[in-house]
């Protein structure tokens, strides 16, 4: 499992395509997968850029959205996790 210093990248092939109340669909045209996400799992995908670490994402989130609890950054590093047992997400391997 990934730590909060990690830095993932969203794999550069998936859609993103969002709908009018936030939510999102995170689409692999290669194998025809779909991951839905929430106004939060969006906000995390959008940054997941291969130079924020999840600890950064994490920071914005609770500036952005309000009431995170106290648990959201281990409730990111197990969405990101997710992502990256599908191949949704990876790290930037010319970034060591």
């Amino acid at each position: 499992m990934i730590d909060r210093n990690s830095k993932p990248i969203l794999n550069p092939d998936l859609v993103l395509r969002q709908e009018f109340d936030d939510w999102a669909v995170l689409f692999d045209p290669n194998n025809g997968e779909a991951y839905a996400l929430d106004p939060v799992g969006v906000f995390i995908a959008q940054r997941l850029d291969g130079n924020k670490s999840i600890m950064q994402i994490t920071r914005e989130l609770s500036e952005f959205f309000e009431n995170i609890p106290p648990e959201a950054d281990e409730d990111a590093l197990v969405f990101v996790n997710s992502l990256l047992e599908k191949e949704m997400a990876g790290f930037d391997s010319k970034k060591g």
